[in-house]
């Protein structure tokens, strides 16, 4: 965030030297050499944030949305603004939003109690928290969306559309962001995403088999490739005005259309990457690289679990109480790996089966326009076509994974 204010408190600084002092910021250090922390200390603001506060604390929030607004529509998804994804129905935020007050409201008029106590305090927090999960995930379906998380965003983007006012605004939908490709430093990321958690699963063999399509195109982006999108974006907009007529321009930073990759090959770079480099456990030992087993059908998938897991575990923590515990160890550990397969598919199951394309004409003329203005400029690439997915996963991405997130 850009700032003329130089003085900083002693937890910002010390939050910012956090930051400022990874991999990541090599080329720049590289560059200024003794001057570099004072470009930071002019360029750059640490905003302060409490966690125990909905969003930190902070009054606006900033995130990158999701191409998967779209819910899980076949076909080519263009881009453009989404009201609603069902027919006969129209997404109204704020009436959402009074909907929630309601139900707030309801709930608090039921659970009114004399006892005050702590634990009555939190039992009605736990059953609000419920209560609005349900809630929510009710009215995502309803408008067609499979869970809130991409209902939420797409309310989000319909608010930025009607309180822009005279601001200039863009929608950027990255689909799912992965390891920087090439700029500033290739394989770097931060925080495990979708493809990640398989990948982290896969290397240390807990994760022997999992829902999903191998021919299934997974609609992925390297984070440099974002960034840059949203930055040729910026400048495209930044002298526009807004007004409760404008269109919100719409950007896909997606690659199923121009340069599909799917899960086989992203399965095959791993697999090959284990083979050649096989982990190395904790004890020494080398952990052997396993076939994964994919399945096509939720209801196989779950026939599988059952029998092959779940009964299984329950046989053993029978023995394990006849036995006063005896396999405690080995029965959570087992039961651990289990629930973990099971949330990566209650998660990210939707999405190895989605069908979509998302359309990225409208970014494609930016790259265009972009390309006739500045020839010479290789900077800010953002074309996927340039992407060689088999060279990118088991180069690049894969062992990125393995080294900033895979502890």
């Amino acid at each position: 965030m850009p700032t003329s204010c130089t003085c900083w408190s002693e937890g910002q600084r010390r939050h910012l030297l956090l930051v400022i002092g990874t991999e990541l910021f090599g080329l720049l250090r590289e560059k200024h050499g003794d001057g570099f922390q004072q470009l930071i200390q002019d360029k750059v603001a640490a905003l302060p944030g409490d966690i125990i506060y909905e969003n930190l604390g902070l009054l606006e929030a900033q995130d990158v949305h999701a191409a998967y607004v779209c819910g899980d529509r076949e076909g080519l998804i263009l881009e453009k603004p989404i009201e609603s994804l069902r027919e006969g129905t129209y997404l109204n935020v704020d009436a959402e939003l009074q909907l929630v007050k309601e139900a707030k409201k309801n709930l608090t008029t039921m659970n009114t109690s004399s006892d005050g106590d702590d634990a009555a305090h939190s039992n009605k927090k736990t059953a609000e928290r419920k209560a609005m999960k349900e809630l929510g995930l009710q009215r995502a379906r309803h408008f067609g969306w499979s869970n809130t998380y991409v209902f939420t965003k797409a309310m989000g983007e319909m608010v930025l559309g009607q309180l822009r006012g005279d601001m200039p605004v863009v929608v950027m939908r990255p689909s799912i962001i992965t390891s920087v490709r090439a700029d500033p430093l290739p394989g770097w990321m931060q925080g495990i995403r979708t493809i990640d958690t398989l990948i982290i699963g896969y290397a240390k063999q807990n994760l022997s088999c999992f829902l999903g399509d191998l021919s299934v195109v997974v609609d992925v982006i390297p984070g440099d490739m974002a960034v840059n999108a949203m930055m040729a974006a910026m400048v495209e907009h930044s002298e526009e005005k807004g007004g409760a007529a404008a269109v919100v321009p719409v950007y896909h930073a997606t690659s199923s259309l121009r340069n599909p990759a799917t899960y086989s090959v992203l399965y095959e770079a791993g697999r090959r990457h284990f083979y050649e480099n096989p982990r190395v456990g904790k004890n020494g030992e080398i952990i052997p690289t396993r076939e994964m087993c994919f399945f096509s059908s939720i209801a196989r998938f779950h026939l599988y679990m059952l029998l092959t897991f779940k009964l299984p575990l329950e046989i053993l923590h029978l023995v394990n109480l006849l036995l006063c515990g005896h396999f405690s160890r080995l029965y959570n550990d087992l039961n651990r790996k289990y629930k973990f397969v099971m949330h990566l598919v209650h998660v990210y199951g939707p999405f190895a089966f989605f069908n979509g394309r998302f359309d990225d004409m409208n970014l494609e003329r930016l790259r265009l326009k972009m390309a006739m203005k500045t020839p010479e400029d290789h900077m800010f690439i953002f074309d996927p076509k340039t992407i060689d997915w088999d060279d990118y996963f088991t180069k690049i991405h894969i062992p990125g994974v393995l080294k900033y997130l895979c502890k």
